[in-house]
């Protein structure tokens, strides 16, 4: 069995034990396999929209003989999936945005899930805004770096959360009141990203470049303030 990236186990890190797993966009069933081959999972229920890469998985799967613990399925979303077949649902290296029009498009399938993982490679900030908005409360999140990039992971379940400083949609809370050991790194990245475009936008004398850049210069004076709090802490 190849070795799996430390994006994945990242992932798998915060799967239930004996849980029943639905993988949304396996790819090449990579977290299926290491969910079954170290006795986390009982059953995996992996699916994709692309033929080509559920085809590669389902190679990958019938490789080490996990058909037995392994359904695949072809689809979009939660399509595949019926109410109440899973217990905990994975849908990683999709946007935010796309994350929360999969939860949104079947909330009965939605609301029959206990455990969520989440890794979204984009739009952190709104898919945690749709979380709070619409009664999942996040338990706890992950950040890892591979590669110079930084990945972030949210582990939530259904509940009632308030929502408080906006800043903690872009910056999870549970990384601050964890102080994750990334979570300087992370900060100073977002900072520094946040000043690249502030930079691209100086002397563009539109109203909408003038707009976005106080918008940035706000976000990023919030980055400073909670980078300032961790590492007072």
């Amino acid at each position: 069995m190849m070795g799996i990236s430390k994006r994945l186990k990242g992932i798998i890190d915060f799967v239930p034990k004996n849980s029943i797993v639905g993988d949304i966009g396996t790819d090449h069933g990579h977290i299926p396999t290491y969910l079954i081959k170290y006795n986390i999972s009982k059953k995996v229920i992996a699916t994709d929209i692309s033929k080509d890469c559920l085809q590669k998985a389902i190679d990958y799967i019938d490789e080490l003989d996990y058909r037995k613990y392994i359904e695949t399925r072809l689809g979009d979303g939660l399509k595949p999936f019926r109410p109440y077949e899973i217990d905990t649902l994975i849908i990683a290296g999709m946007g935010g945005v796309l994350i929360r029009e999969i939860l949104e498009e079947d909330k009965e399938k939605t609301k029959s899930i206990t455990n969520f993982i989440f890794q979204p490679m984009t739009a952190g900030d709104e898919l945690r805004k749709y979380l709070k908005e619409n009664q999942f409360k996040i338990i706890k999140e992950g950040l890892i770096k591979e590669e110079d990039k930084f990945y972030e992971i949210i582990y939530a379940k259904q509940g009632l959360e308030l929502i408080g400083d906006d800043i903690h949609l872009e910056i999870g809370e549970k990384l601050t009141d964890g102080k994750h050991p990334l979570l300087e790194d992370f900060l100073q990245y977002k900072i520094n990203s946040t000043e690249n475009i502030m930079n691209g936008l100086e002397g563009v004398n539109t109203n909408k470049a003038k707009n976005k850049y106080l918008e940035l210069e706000k976000l990023n004076k919030k980055y400073k303030e909670v980078l300032t709090n961790v590492k007072g802490k």
